[in-house]
């Protein structure tokens, strides 16, 4: 039962946090971590369950995902192959080193400085909506959704700031992760489960269901009030907590407040 109550708070986390710029990976280890929750396989579970997220990206837009717009597709492809080539490359070594409270923390402080940083800046916008994305355009935010290999800088925040920096209006850069979302999380999650499927029991079934029914849900709330929010807000706020998160776990980890699985 416990596990069950666990995968239903963390599908809650995850799709809460997917899609704004404050890391879901770092929240799911912290909140996995706070929970105890030790089921097998814990770290595909954090990966699944992502699908949930990108299954409320799909019905929130799938107008757009079930015609044939050529662009679109084009420009997905080309971003997510740089993720693609790094993961497969490096991921082994992130999982067993970055996937830990501390270096997640640090992750939140210098993901929220860099956001502070680039809201001050002044840019140029270029490309005011997605439609107009050409495939240099989507290379480049596919560059930037690298960072998001590190555990607690946010795939969503490196790819909107990151397409804030080369030239996209803030509704092109969110609309646009949300896309960028779909192929990424379905690949993550599919290499996992494949690379782990030893791990899996048929009697863990129900506790994976709750998990990603609750991460579609909670995604698809998000998605439909961060839309909003961007048409008046920056995300100074975002940065923020961000900030204020990382230095409240380092706090917690160096006075023995709160008992972290650190390595």
């Amino acid at each position: 039962m416990k596990d069950f109550i666990d995968a239903f708070i963390l599908g809650i986390v995850e799709g809460l946090t997917e899609f704004l710029p404050i890391s879901s990976t770092g929240h799911l280890i912290l909140a996995g971590d706070l929970l105890g929750f030790r089921a097998p396989g814990r770290d595909v579970f954090y990966v699944a369950i992502q699908t949930g997220a990108m299954l409320s990206v799909v019905w929130e837009y799938r107008a757009r995902f079930f015609r044939v717009d050529p662009q679109l597709w084009r420009n997905l492809a080309v971003a997510f192959m740089p993720a693609v080539v790094l993961g497969l490359s490096l991921g082994g070594f992130i999982k067993a080193h970055l996937f830990k409270p501390v270096p997640v923390a640090l992750a939140f402080i210098v993901g929220g400085a860099i956001i502070l940083w680039v809201e001050r800046k002044e840019r140029n916008v270029k490309v005011e909506s997605t439609q107009a994305m050409t495939a240099l355009d989507a290379l480049k935010v596919g560059f930037a959704q690298c960072f998001a290999l590190i555990p607690g800088t946010s795939r969503s925040g490196a790819t909107i700031i990151g397409g804030m920096l080369f030239g996209l209006s803030r509704r092109a850069a969110t609309e646009f992760s949300f896309f960028l979302a779909v192929p990424t999380l379905i690949a993550a999650g599919a290499y996992d489960a494949w690379k782990n499927r030893a791990l899996f029991s048929s009697a863990d079934l129900g506790m994976w269901a709750v998990g990603l029914v609750m991460s579609f849900i909670s995604a698809f709330l998000v998605i439909r009030w961060l839309i909003r929010y961007v048409a008046t807000h920056d995300f100074r706020w975002f940065a923020w907590y961000r900030i204020a998160f990382g230095i409240v776990v380092l706090a917690t980890a160096y006075f023995g407040w709160v008992e972290w699985t650190i390595d």
